[in-house]
């Protein structure tokens, strides 16, 4: 299976277009659009699009620039897949997610970050190879980049469940960069792109698309 991961594109709609055309050349199998698809004006209009001209499986959650109102909208309009607290499964794997952030108008608590992690979890049991996806950063990663607490309700999901990898985003200081916490891959995939291929022995191969 391969997927192709981008957060944090804040309405760049050439962008967009860019990942749309290198999901279709690589014959991606979804594309994870982890929040903050709108820009600072909350316009969300053009991001969507792109990636079903190309014929492209798309889901999406919430960041902290947009709401549950916007991306359900998208999600309908589109028909795209909605992940804040649901799961998509694609032969043995499944994928798991929780959107918002830990600031801004649109955010939980870290309650609720885990509650709504660990339900949509029990729903991939059944599943040999797990992914979460979040739009904020675990707490306690060089993902925060030093200057953001991240969250703690995130990293207690990681930490817990332990999925293969964890797509998040949210700190752009840190877009593209990697960190490990127990057997987990935490990708803060961001606006690079990210192929990551789930291959059929369990190994996972992450690349740049850029």
């Amino acid at each position: 299976m391969k997927i192709l991961a981008l957060s944090d594109l804040h309405r760049d709609v050439v962008f967009a277009q860019k990942m749309a055309v290198r999901g279709k050349e690589a014959n991606v199998d979804l594309v994870v659009l982890a929040g903050d698809l709108a820009d600072d004006d909350g316009r969300i209009d053009g991001i969507i699009g792109p990636f079903k001209k190309q014929g492209l499986e798309v889901a999406i959650m919430p960041g902290n620039h947009e709401g549950l109102s916007e991306t359900y909208f998208l999600s309908k309009h589109y028909d795209v897949k909605h992940l804040h607290g649901s799961v998509i499964k694609k032969g043995n794997v499944g994928i798991f997610g929780c959107g918002y952030a830990d600031v801004g108008i649109h955010q939980l608590t870290e309650k609720e970050f885990f509650e709504t992690l660990k339900e949509a979890h029990s729903q991939i049991d059944d599943c040999e190879h797990k992914i979460m996806v979040s739009h904020v950063q675990p707490s306690d990663s060089i993902l925060c980049a030093g200057m953001w607490p991240g969250s703690t309700g995130v990293r207690k999901a990681v930490e817990e469940l332990q999925p293969a990898i964890h797509i998040c985003g949210h700190i752009h200081e840190t877009h593209g960069m990697e960190d490990k916490i127990g057997n987990t891959r935490v990708l803060n995939v961001g606006k690079t792109g990210t192929l990551i291929e789930v291959k059929e022995n369990g190994k996972h191969e992450v690349s740049r698309v850029f």
